[in-house]
């Protein structure tokens, strides 16, 4: 069974620290957010591979869940006050 999740493990250890620079990367706040969620999922998935399944439930609800809606309901408010300045200026 040891033999099993040592590549398992790399393979995930790898697709976290690939995902990591493109989450920095990422210019576009929208994108950034989607690019931040399906990181989050790498990551609970590297929990869930190192057998903390305690910690990868948390992260899932944390990083898969609500930081990007937070994050989309930031900006959808943000972008409709900026369309409320624009039709009250004009």
């Amino acid at each position: 069974m040891l033999a099993t999740l040592v590549p398992l493990q790399a393979v995930t250890f790898g697709l976290v620290a690939l995902g990591a620079p493109l989450v920095v990367l990422t210019r576009d706040p929208l994108r950034q957010a989607l690019v931040n969620g399906i990181y989050g999922i790498t990551l609970v998935c590297l929990f869930v591979v190192l057998q903390a399944p305690d910690v990868a439930l948390s992260m899932l609800v944390v990083s898969g869940i609500a930081y990007p809606l937070v994050i989309l309901a930031a900006i959808a408010r943000s972008r409709g006050e900026d369309r409320k300045k624009e039709r009250d200026g004009s």
